[in-house]
């Protein structure tokens, strides 16, 4: 069961990559030490990365999970292939896009163990960088006949683009003769005509059975400010024409895209093609591939929805613990390290596939055990006193940092009289097969002594407020009468005269429903009310000193992590990352 837990799931791009590099596909290449054109690159060495893949988001908002999966795809297999994954900001849409993005997203990658540094430089990169040579490819496209300046309304072409069982029917402004089609071309660069006023459109085939072949825009009036080119342009670049060069200038071997963006690889191709045979790039080629997007269940992605939620405040922000974004995943306490391993045990598949939240969960478990140290924490704390232990006494009690790795050593917890215990460890009349406290039963205080309970106090409500016992003098851990007494029941504590109160948030999956907003219901209708419970609990006083972002496993309880936005010194915010034990199993 181990070995197959331990290897990676399928992953047929590496598969395509293998044999490309065995078949010597791009040996040929050149590298200039920047992008550029085919002339360009032709004066470079040959390129030292094997391959080269990019990651390519769009800086109009936060990244998420499904994100996590692509970085490490396109980062781990140009690692892992001897080549570069190249940093890229798609950023060829001036209205949505901000420096805020920016920032977030490079914070994000670097967080998840990735750069662009390689070969003696940076491969950071922003589709801005290239607005000129992608207005000389299109003014190439118009004189060689591939393409015509559209007069049309956007309504006249949605109007005219046919269905799928029908053709689409040609512009009137098809054969517009290519000079004036130039004309106007660099009367729209120019800012002579308003938005809307016509567009660039590829010339290729109406009654292609692929719409995108059907004449699709490829540049359009926009005026507005752009983050990177200030007011520099008028004209910006629809993104499935920018998308093919933006890989071609940058030597992307391997261009890899979710399934969506299948049925475009036509026109990907098309477009490097036709600027190939006008000599504005070379062979070989970028190559487009699709895999299957993240589904996870319990979780919506979907930008419109996240924005909602944001919104509306049914969350307190982008970096809420309880989004699916990659700034709320980390401060939920997710790690790096659950990411990787999470995105090479689902693999690549061709084919869209829900993957259960419990995987990632498990992959949070399963790396969590192996770094976070281990704290006590009293989460619904119940005072239980020592009657027979000497009021101003206190001593040590030694319990490891990690069970795992003793060479990490051990921390002092100290015992008093009076020390804070779970409500759930004590019950008045105990139910069938309950080893913890109760009238006339023993059970060994974790690390410290063995006690005997001997009953409890309530208030006027029959509360229990405080439950009363004995300690066993000769019975503490790691002495030789440890093992005088026997017990079934071990139960945590801490003591009340050195506990260190804080909050600490319970956060759960933010939905109930594995699917939210199946069928025709409204998505909101799934939150999941218990989504997150903010508590005070009774911590060891080593927590006091947590640092922000410092994860541990409150034993018994599951991981947690101190909040590195509320945190402050000597009072950290404890946001719970995952239990130790999939609570949602039916």
């Amino acid at each position: 069961m181990s070995e197959e837990k331990n290897t990676p799931a399928s992953n047929f791009l590496r598969n395509i990559i293998e044999r490309d590099l065995a078949q010597g596909a791009f040996a040929s290449r050149h590298w200039a030490g920047a992008p550029g054109d085919a002339a360009h690159h032709a004066a470079g060495a040959p390129d030292p990365a094997k391959i080269r893949t990019r990651f390519p988001p769009e800086p109009n908002g936060y990244l998420h999970i499904g994100h996590a999966k692509s970085i490490c795809l396109n980062f781990g297999l140009a690692r892992d292939y001897g080549g570069v994954c190249h940093m890229r900001f798609d950023d060829t849409n001036p209205e949505k896009e901000e420096q805020e993005y920016v920032d977030s997203i490079t914070d994000s990658v670097k967080w998840l163990g990735f750069g662009w540094e390689a070969f003696g430089r940076s491969h950071l990169y922003f589709a801005s960088d290239y607005f000129d040579f992608m207005y000389r490819a299109a003014e190439y496209l118009i004189e060689a006949g591939r393409a015509y300046v559209d007069s049309q309304s956007a309504d006249e072409m949605r109007a005219t683009r046919g269905t799928l069982t029908e053709p689409g029917k040609n512009s009137p402004w098809r054969d517009r003769p290519s000079a004036e089609s130039l004309a106007l071309f660099r009367e729209m660069r120019d800012g002579k005509h308003p938005d809307g006023a016509m567009v660039l459109r590829a010339k290729i085939d109406m009654a292609s059975p692929n719409i995108n072949l059907r004449d699709p825009a490829i540049y359009r009036i926009k005026h507005a400010h752009h983050h990177n080119t200030g007011d520099k342009w008028c004209v910006y670049p629809m993104y499935t024409y920018a998308h093919p060069l933006e890989d071609a200038v940058e030597g992307v071997t391997h261009s890899i895209c979710t399934l969506e963006f299948e049925d475009q690889r036509p026109f990907y191709d098309w477009v490097l093609e036709r600027l190939a045979e006008g000599g504005l790039l070379a062979h070989p080629l970028p190559r487009q591939y699709e895999f299957a997007r993240l589904n996870l269940t319990y979780v919506v992605l979907s930008k419109r929805k996240l924005i909602e939620l944001v919104e509306k405040k049914y969350v307190n922000g982008w970096d809420d613990p309880r989004m699916p974004t990659l700034v709320g995943a980390r401060r939920r306490g997710y790690t790096p390290e659950g990411f990787r391993l999470f995105a090479e045990r689902i693999g690549v598949a061709k084919a869209d596939s829900w993957i259960e939240y419990t995987i990632l969960e498990d992959c949070m478990r399963e790396t969590l055990n192996e770094s976070a140290a281990r704290r006590i924490a009293v989460l619904d704390p119940i005072k239980l006193v020592m009657d027979n232990y000497p009021h101003e006494q206190s001593e040590d009690c030694f319990a490891p940092n990690h069970p795992q790795k003793p060479e990490l050593g051990k921390r002092v917890i100290p015992l008093s009289r009076e020390l804070w215990i779970e409500r759930e460890d004590f019950a008045e009349t105990p139910p069938g097969g309950y080893f913890r406290l109760y009238p006339g039963n023993r059970v060994r205080l974790r690390y410290g002594y063995v006690v005997e309970c001997t009953g409890c106090e309530k208030d006027a409500d029959g509360k229990v407020t405080v439950v009363h016992c004995n300690y066993l003098p000769e019975t503490k851990s790691g002495t030789p009468g440890a093992d005088s007494v026997k017990v079934k029941g071990n139960i945590h504590w801490v003591s009340a005269a050195h506990a260190h109160a804080a909050e600490v948030r319970l956060y759960d999956r933010l939905f109930k429903d594995p699917h939210p907003g199946a069928g025709e219901r409204d998505y909101l209708n799934d939150l999941n009310p218990d989504s997150c419970k903010t508590i005070t609990a009774q911590l060891e006083p080593a927590l006091k000193d947590a640092q922000p972002e410092e994860c541990f496993q409150f034993e018994r309880h599951g991981y947690f992590v101190a909040d590195g936005k509320d945190s402050a010194a000597g009072k950290p915010v404890f946001n719970r990352t995952v239990t130790l034990r999939d609570a949602w199993q039916k």
